[in-house]
């Protein structure tokens, strides 16, 4: 069994990971964005789900509005960027399956970029 009590401060953090699936906050300031037009992870799906904010999810070009409640998923392979276009900090639950990242957020193993 694994339990944390989650910050959601600023970033990018790997909350922890078993064999076959991670978990990882995000949370991004007004108008910033992480990955962009490259940005996939060959090897692994990223369940994101929306805790609070609002913004905009760019996956193989199509856009999906973000906000609270908001459940996305971008698999394997797809290219995305999630951006922030909101007033407050846009905070995400991720999941990765297969884990995507080591502990300092770097791509590894199947996940990799």
């Amino acid at each position: 069994m694994h339990s944390k009590s989650l910050r959601f401060g600023e970033g990018f953090r790997v909350a922890f990971a078993v064999r076959k699936a991670q978990a990882a906050e995000m949370v991004i300031a007004p108008g910033d964005s992480e990955g962009d037009a490259d940005n996939r992870h060959r090897g692994a799906d990223q369940w994101l789900y929306v805790v609070a904010g609002t913004g905009v999810a760019i996956v193989e070009g199509k856009r999906v509005v973000l906000k609270a409640g908001k459940l996305l998923v971008i698999e394997r392979g797809e290219r995305h960027e999630v951006r922030n276009t909101g007033r407050t900090l846009l905070k995400t639950l991720n999941f990765y399956l297969p884990p995507a990242f080591d502990n300092d957020g770097d791509p590894v193993g199947p996940g990799r970029n």
